[in-house]
């Protein structure tokens, strides 16, 4: 599986997300520090969400193979600024979390994320496991070496 590194505000699902993709049980713990595991990088929120921490996530970017720009369901504003992505070293993915939550809005959320620049966006509830198997196969079949073959191509 390719590693990837989650970001997000604090309480988007980053950490939940890491619990459902590992196959653990859901339990809430509070990022205090980057968390690398095998597949997964789980960053604070406080990286995104301060830019005192972003050259930070720049740095931890370069420990992956995707970047997963978090964005929860029922977030009333995003974060991320219009074609953000393309300041990243590797390839982004949007991942809509929540989408199973009483205010849940992914449709927005998709927009958002559409906005910001990510091309592929994935739709995930950790608490009902819809959407995590295909987040999964993406994870474990998305092509880095082709990715970067057909990128020099597009500039």
């Amino acid at each position: 599986m390719n590693k990837v590194m989650l970001i997000g505000r604090s309480g988007c699902g980053k950490t939940t997300l890491t619990q459902a993709l590992n196959g653990e049980g859901i339990h809430y713990s509070k990022t205090q520090s980057v968390e690398r595991g095998k597949f997964l990088i789980d960053t604070p929120g406080e990286y995104v969400e301060s830019r005192n921490f972003g050259g930070a996530l720049a740095v931890y970017a370069y420990e992956s193979d995707i970047v997963g720009f978090l964005l929860s369901a029922d977030e009333p504003y995003s974060l991320y600024s219009p074609n953000i992505t393309s300041m990243a070293n590797r390839p982004v993915i949007g991942i809509v979390t929540g989408i199973d939550r009483k205010n849940a809005n992914a449709d927005r959320a998709v927009r958002w994320l559409e906005l910001a620049g990510c091309k592929r966006i994935f739709k995930v509830s950790a608490v009902t496991g819809e959407g995590i198997e295909e987040l999964k196969h993406f994870l474990s079949e998305f092509d880095t070496k082709r990715y970067y073959k057909t990128r020099i191509f597009d500039m």
